[in-house]
């Protein structure tokens, strides 16, 4: 605990002049944009992108969206490509570091830049919300953390990168740097090292076994709260196991584990704490934690009921809604009760339902916008698809919460699957199915077993293609992660009788789209369409 403690203080401590700088900035958010517009602006004025694009002759807001097109991933690709076979200078004058790997659109995934001054822009968000939330919460910082930690990719998405730019990082805290990075593994609960462990079953094992061997844990940060929920219903399940290995200090998984995660997974026998943790039992998460103090987690969009559900289960502990946050960028952080705009780390612009370009200082309460991102890494203008809304104003900075994806974007558990890239699955779904289905639209699930993605389809499906559909899906990592953790369930299918289009058009209409306007889709973010549609589920006991 001292350790944890110690370094909790030293990162606080560290933290305080981006803190003081953050605060001073939310006074004029338009000075501190348009400061890290022209800085990036002057940067990168050399760059091939620079140069192509006049980056030399700008010098407004105005200037730089009239010259320079938004663009989704699909139109950086043929720049990133240049970058991933070695050429420098392509989108940033600065050195690429690494390569990030997420979720692609038409592509199965996204390769993001990584620079060192985008190391700088994501600290600058990250100190103020660390300082912010141990100021406000000053026992979090008193022991250790639990930061999600998710094993490495199976072989579905892994593989050798012919890449002059190493892909990816060793660990999540890499991105951080330097000594924060030394920071966050000395208040880690569970280490870095357990994403090695290939099993999912003995990674939630000795995830578990090492949290609970931890009675001062003061912190639990996760993604989607279905990640921790899978986390319980694990220790409900192996109960009795878990508390023999933190009495006895051995690991009844051992045999499961690599050599270099072996280690951790063996401790000092702790009786006293086996049964202090038998005392509280499995219904008490909190008794079973009693310093647990902060549970930092998605709780708005889709991830609102999960996390109203989780907060009920942690009686006594405060729920933080996380800021959004992107593998391309940081959009807004926790910070005085709220969630301002990072507007000290990227340069911001925002699109409303008419096409029309807002910065920071002039969004209305209210209004639904998406979101244009500029960073230090070399996107320029880029579509995140997350689409936002003022709830606040912190000083005079937009507070803003996370509403959804745009309606190319489905995303439940963090699964990120676009229409242009389920277009290319369900071509090769069908590649031998003829006839061709006449409608074919992927679209979330949601029951009391979890979520899950139904294709609804008028075709007649062989009984494999589930599996196949659920091979091709995993392409993308995002939705690789989420299977393999079982926070999305097998997908299943939908034979739709009748006219299949109708019963579309009549759902969207309804919400109040013109007729003339429905185009059919491949990929729908909205549930619940076994209800609209005529027809029946095809039979899938598969988790």
């Amino acid at each position: 605990m001292v350790k944890a403690a110690l370094a909790n203080s030293v990162w606080w401590m560290a933290s305080g002049p981006s803190f003081a700088a953050f605060s001073g900035a939310l006074e004029d958010p338009a000075c501190a944009q348009e400061k890290i517009l022209r800085d990036y602006l002057r940067r990168n004025a050399g760059t091939a992108f620079g140069r192509e694009h006049g980056f030399a002759d700008l010098r407004t807001p105005e200037q730089f969206a009239r010259r320079v097109p938004a663009r989704d991933y699909d139109e950086f690709k043929t720049w990133i490509d240049r970058i991933h076979r070695g050429e420098h200078g392509v989108l940033t004058a600065e050195p690429v570091q690494r390569l990030v790997p997420t979720g692609g659109s038409t592509t199965a995934r996204k390769l993001i830049p990584y620079t060192a001054a985008m190391q700088r822009e994501l600290n600058r968000a990250i100190g103020p919300w660390i300082f912010d939330l141990f100021c406000n919460h000053p026992r979090a910082a008193l022991g250790p953390s639990y930061w999600s930690i998710s094993p490495l990719p199976g072989k579905e998405t892994a593989g050798p990168e012919a890449s002059a730019v190493p892909v990816g990082f060793e660990d999540d805290a890499a991105q951080l740097g330097g000594w924060r990075r030394h920071a966050v593994a000395a208040v880690m609960a569970a280490p870095g090292e357990l994403r090695h462990i290939a099993s999912v079953e003995a990674w939630r094992y000795v995830t578990l076994l090492l949290l609970l061997r931890r009675a001062d844990l003061s912190l639990i940060s996760v993604w989607h709260p279905s990640f921790l929920e899978l986390l319980f219903d694990a220790l409900r399940r192996d109960f009795r196991r878990l508390l023999a290995d933190v009495a006895s200090g051995q690991c009844s998984v051992v045999e499961d584990l690599p050599p270099s995660v072996a280690p951790w997974a063996i401790a000092r026998p702790d009786s006293w704490r086996a049964r202090e943790i038998e005392r509280a039992g499995i219904d008490h998460i909190t008794g079973i934690w009693p310093n647990l103090a902060i549970l930092s987690c998605w709780a708005h969009g889709h991830a609102a009921p999960a996390a109203i559900a989780l907060a009920r289960s942690l009686p006594g502990v405060t729920t933080q809604p996380k800021g959004l946050l992107a593998t391309e960028g940081v959009v807004s952080i926790p910070f005085a009760g709220r969630h301002p705009l990072a507007i000290r780390s990227h340069f911001f612009e925002f699109v409303d339902d008419a096409g029309r370009i807002a910065l920071a200082p002039d969004l209305e309460a209210g209004k639904t916008y998406g979101v244009l991102l500029t960073t230090a890494a070399g996107l320029c203008r880029y579509r995140l698809h997350d689409l936002i809304q003022v709830d606040a104003m912190v000083a005079r900075t937009p507070s803003i919460r996370f509403v959804g994806r745009s309606a190319h974007v489905s995303d439940r558990m963090g699964e990120k699957l676009t229409d242009n890239f389920v277009a290319q699955v369900l071509v090769q779904l069908f590649a031998t199915h003829q006839p061709r289905p006449s409608f074919a639209m992927l679209a979330p699930d949601t029951d009391g077993a979890g979520c899950r993605y139904t294709l609804y389809t008028n075709a007649d499906l062989p009984e494999d293609a589930m599996d196949l559909l659920n091979h091709l899906l995993a392409a993308n990592p995002q939705y690789a992660w989420c299977r393999r953790l079982r926070q999305l369930r097998h997908p299943r299918g939908f034979r739709v009788t009748g006219d299949a289009y109708a019963a579309y058009s009549q759902r969207l209409c309804a919400a109040g789209q013109r007729l003339g306007d429905i185009k059919p889709a491949v990929l729908s973010n909205l549930d619940g369409w076994s209800i609209q549609f005529p027809g029946n589920y095809l039979d899938s006991n598969r988790d």
